[in-house]
């Protein structure tokens, strides 16, 4: 007991130090090892909630295939141009042009670019180049910049487009699968930062310039908050489409809707398949990076962004903490069915409470809760287990050590179940004595070794007997044994076996007393008597010292049954009681006759019983 509690208190602090580590390492943001399981289970979040209508904030007109097919790709700057104007006749709130204007076009065609953008307010695309290796950055309470990674290049517009356009960065954070979690929303370039591409145009749109704070930006009066790096989390309202999407063949050819462009932000990308500017999300295996960006740039207009930022991140930490001290503690209060079932539901709970949390836009971990507990729970359940099989084995040698002292198959009930008759039980059993004749002389003539020789083998063939059966030797008493069937169950063919094991003791009685040395030439027999019905089984004696037993009349009755067998000349009485349960038709007669019913008088008893009795043929 001391080992165990030991055990479970340096579980419970190595387990709530594991999980003090992971918290902390996920509160700085370095836990990428998790970050695979992470994208995994936060699909796995999103695919379970499902799509959901986007707000009437944004719109796409797409460089599609067909506008490739019929204008040719990489559109001319003339053609991009009349597009734009084409939306920008529309009255939109912001054109915001998802491509990279790096290098110049025809002069005619840049002029008329520039010209178009001047119609609406609009915002062009940056990109920056960042290290190949993850970036160790500070954290200062106190700047909000911090945390922000500085971009090795940057890839600005031309400044003919500029100087009319407001620019923004369009990189997105990945995880490991590709799938974007997260938008920048600033970034840094030798003295240079920038706000990222949906940031410019949540902020073109409201007329607001964004404010930044630790953990937070505000928009006028609004505030959303950010996580690690000032980066915005993201998560998608479904399938490619979802955002309404438009055809740029249909803007040339005014067939744009103007419900869908009027007074909305009009994102204008390339969706050109095979063009390289995809991501897999959980809808959809290759969602165009326009539409990232549009759904971005919804969210900061909207608000529907989901939340993770350090407060979500301390609380997922103390959930790293608490749920292996939670289920450790289950495990190690109750195991069972019960307690198992406990700790299921919890982890349940908790996937549940997760799931519902992401629906209504937090974010908590998945990953850092499970590689907090698994490892913990599983090396506790495994020491358990060690532990278990130490005391199991222990238990068995105390076991064994207790059947060699005890009767026979008593230790293996007690081992089994240590309360086992701590109350007496009234119930039906059948019962078999058998006892050596003539033993009391051959004591004095052969000796005590010799005497303790037989006895050890006679004790030996009775308890085998009774094991093949399913009986159990209740007590030995000198040269006789009791064997009860009923115990700790009584079962339907408890007369049937008891039978067969009294005709197989007789069977086996005789040619072990002619093989036996110390017996040879000396008149020694045996005698059995059988009978069921209702016992009283019990444990008699005092709490130091206790025997198991069963007492009653049918118990009196079938040690009679040997004066019976003995005095008709046969080797066993069988009550017709025991016949009439197990059939005549069970008891095996291969070695031997069965003659009966006959009446018999037992001693002690008023009246007499019927009885059958069975003699095996002489060798």
């Amino acid at each position: 007991m001391q080992g165990r509690r030991l055990l479970i208190t340096i579980a419970l602090l190595l387990s709530a130090l594991w999980g003090g580590l992971l918290g902390y390492m996920h509160l700085s943001g370095s836990m990428s090892f998790l970050d695979r399981l992470e994208a995994s289970l936060t699909d796995l979040r999103s695919t379970v909630i499902g799509a959901r209508v986007p707000p009437p904030v944004t719109s796409i007109v797409a460089i599609d295939d067909q506008t490739a097919a019929d204008n040719g790709y990489p559109l001319n700057r003339a053609t991009l141009a009349r597009v734009v104007a084409a939306v920008s006749a529309l009255k939109p709130k912001v054109i915001a042009l998802d491509l990279l204007l790096v290098d110049p076009g025809s002069d005619e065609g840049d002029a008329a670019l520039a010209l178009a953008l001047q119609q609406t307010p609009s915002v062009i695309a940056a990109a920056g180049v960042f290290p190949k290796d993850v970036q160790v950055v500070g954290h200062d309470a106190n700047d909000p910049l911090a945390a922000i990674p500085t971009a090795s290049q940057m890839l600005l517009p031309l400044s003919r487009f500029s100087d009319i356009a407001a620019v923004g960065v369009v990189n997105v954070a990945t995880d490991e699968s590709g799938t974007p979690r997260f938008i920048p929303l600033i970034s840094r370039w030798i003295e240079r930062v920038d706000a990222s591409f949906p940031l410019r145009v949540a902020s073109l749109a409201l007329g607001i310039n964004p404010a930044f704070s630790p953990g937070g930006l505000a928009l006028g009066d609004r505030h959303l908050p950010t996580d690690n790096g000032q980066r915005l989390p993201i998560t998608f309202y479904g399938p490619r489409g979802t955002i309404p999407t438009f055809s740029a063949v249909d803007a040339l050819a005014g067939r744009l809707p103007a419900k869908a462009i009027e007074d909305r932000i009009v994102v204008i990308g390339s969706t050109v398949t095979a063009g390289g500017d995809v991501f897999p999300t959980p809808f959809d295996p290759v969602l165009p990076g326009v539409e990232v960006m549009a759904t971005a740039a919804t969210h900061l207009i909207a608000g529907d962004s989901i939340i993770r930022d350090r407060n979500v991140r301390l609380l997922d930490s103390l959930i790293a903490v608490v749920l292996p001290l939670l289920l450790i503690s289950l495990l190690a209060w109750r195991r069972s069915a019960i307690g198992y079932a406990i700790i299921a539901s919890a982890a349940v709970a908790w996937a549940a409470l997760n799931i519902a949390a992401f629906a209504h836009g937090y974010w908590f971990s998945a990953a850092l809760p499970i590689a907090a507990a698994l490892p913990p729970v599983l090396l506790f359940g495994a020491a358990e287990i060690w532990m278990d099989r130490r005391q199991a084995a222990h238990f068995a040698a105390q076991s064994h050590l207790l059947q060699r002292i005890e009767a026979p198959g008593l230790g293996e009930w007690l081992a089994r179940d240590p309360n086992f008759l701590a109350k007496p039980i009234r119930q039906d059993a059948a019962v078999i004595f058998i006892d050596l004749s003539g033993f009391t002389g051959l004591s004095e003539a052969i000796g005590a070794t010799n005497v303790r020789e037989v006895l050890s083998d006679f004790f030996e063939l009775v308890d085998e007997e009774a094991r093949s059966h399913g009986g159990a030797v209740t007590s030995f008493m000198g040269d006789g044994a009791m064997i009860l069937f009923g115990l700790p169950q009584p079962a339907d063919d408890d007369a049937t076996r008891a039978a067969a094991c009294a005709v197989s003791l007789c069977e086996r009685m005789r040619p072990w007393l002619v093989a036996n040395p110390a017996l040879r030439g000396r008149k020694t027999g045996f005698k059995v008597g059988a009978h069921c019905g209702p016992v009283v089984a019990s444990r008699l004696g005092s709490g130091n010292r206790q025997q198991i037993t069963a007492t009653g009349d049918t118990v009196n009755v079938a040690s009679r049954l040997m004066e019976v067998a003995a005095a008709r000349g046969v080797e066993l009485a069988l009550s017709a009681a025991l016949i009439k349960a197990a059939g005549a038709d069970s008891v095996p007669l291969r070695s031997g006759r069965l003659e009966g019913p006959a009446q018999a008088r037992i001693r002690g008893r008023s009246e007499g019983i019927d009885v059958w009795l069975w003699q095996g043929h002489l060798l």
